[in-house]
């Protein structure tokens, strides 16, 4: 069988600026029966490494480093053997995660990632954070947001480290730009298209936030 993405919901909580919120997670596996990359290894290592199974995982990629991203990332590299990939823009949220346990590898725009025969290009969006990537998979018509674009807009940006100008600028420059048939597979919450959310940008813009 050839590449597939398949989704694993997990849940636990979000912490920043003082605050801490419950949340569900959209973790993403992208490959085929021998290997695979895990696309955020969010709250449970142990649910994440069932549903790898015995396949090799190649990466552990971050989309950026709020912590509902990366709390189970360094248990995980551990239980599977796969490096933790993580733009180096977001350092500073990383450490307060895991102080004592630096990401195994950097993150760059336009690398290429293959797994399964199938590349992935890392397109660095900030906004959200500062060191946010999205994975783009033209052969698989597929987007990983992370937390840059959502089912009916972009993600947050009222907490530290975010900017909202800079979220749209990585919408509107390195998102919009793709094929809207592109599906887009989110850190939170349903898929949606490039060609869905498009239009919604001046609105975005209008209200600000």
């Amino acid at each position: 069988m050839g590449a597939r993405i398949e989704r694993l919901v997990t849940s636990g909580t979000f912490s920043l600026d003082g605050g801490t919120w419950d949340v569900d997670n959209n973790v993403w596996i992208v490959g085929d029966d021998h290997e695979v990359i895990v696309i955020d290894a969010a709250h449970d290592a142990e649910a994440i490494a069932e549903a790898v199974g015995g396949r090799r995982v190649r990466a552990i990629v971050c989309t950026h480093a709020h912590n509902d991203h990366i709390d189970a990332a360094p248990e995980l590299a551990e239980r599977v053997g796969a490096p933790v990939l993580l733009h180096p823009d977001d350092q500073q949220l990383w450490k307060q995660t895991h102080p004592d346990r630096a990401p195994d590898a950097e993150l760059a725009d336009g690398q290429i990632l293959v797994v399964a025969g199938v590349e992935l290009s890392v397109l660095h969006t900030p906004g959200h954070a500062p060191g946010a990537v999205c994975l783009y998979a033209p052969a698989l018509s597929a987007l990983f947001s992370g937390d840059t674009l959502f089912s009916g807009g972009p993600g947050a940006t009222g907490r530290s480290y975010s900017h909202f100008p800079t979220i749209i600028e990585s919408i509107r420059e390195r998102l919009l730009t793709l094929p809207g048939a592109t599906v887009v597979h989110t850190g939170h919450g349903d898929t949606t298209t490039i060609g869905a959310e498009a239009p919604g940008l001046p609105d975005w813009i209008a209200r600000g936030h």
